[in-house]
């Protein structure tokens, strides 16, 4: 081998596109912008510009409201719970958990936790390990013999409550001028 012969792997380094070099390159003339004008530019920007009328991003009212901190839980009822029972997909002797209620087909993922919520009859005496549960769905599971464990996730398990608007700089910024204060 010699110093001369050495090369880069095909196609390691494509070629860079010649543009306005004729019209049997393909990208001669207007080198494939297509327009004359501001378009045909470089560094400008008039996307959502209506020419001076009112963009439709402005026209249309908005409604609604996401909120950020929302929590996303599944959900399970009683009444599903003792169809598995039956169904031989949960064993009412072993403690039930995330885990088990997925590999019993009755929840997908868990986004936030896994809630328990009223709806239906349970019959088994379950053990149950949730993230939440509601008065009702507790009341039911106790009532057949069961009993319902409700874990509260450490603060750094749950997710963050985002804040927005003009007042949320103001107190973040309060807050952590506050430890500061008191060292």
């Amino acid at each position: 081998m010699k110093l001369n012969e050495i090369t880069d792997n095909p196609g390691a380094r494509k070629p860079k596109r010649r543009l306005g070099r004729g019209i049997g390159s393909g990208r001669g003339k207007t080198s494939g912008r297509g327009v004359k004008g501001q378009k045909a530019r470089t560094g400008v920007s008039i996307k959502g510009f209506e020419g001076g009328q009112m963009p439709i991003h402005r026209r249309v009212p908005k409604r609604g409201f996401n909120n950020p901190s929302i929590r996303h839980y599944a959900e399970v009822t009683p009444g599903r719970l003792q169809q598995a029972v039956e169904a031989g997909r949960l064993d009412a002797g072993q403690p039930v958990d995330f885990a088990v209620l997925q590999t019993a087909g009755l929840i997908k993922n868990a986004h936030d936790g896994v809630r328990l919520i009223g709806g239906g009859e349970i019959k088994a005496k379950l053990t149950l390990t949730v993230t939440g549960a509601s008065a009702s769905a507790k009341a039911a599971v106790e009532a057949a013999g069961g009993k319902v464990n409700v874990l509260i996730l450490p603060k750094a398990e749950q997710p963050p409550r985002v804040r927005k608007g003009k007042r949320a700089g103001k107190k973040a910024k309060a807050a952590a001028a506050a430890p500061s204060a008191q060292a």
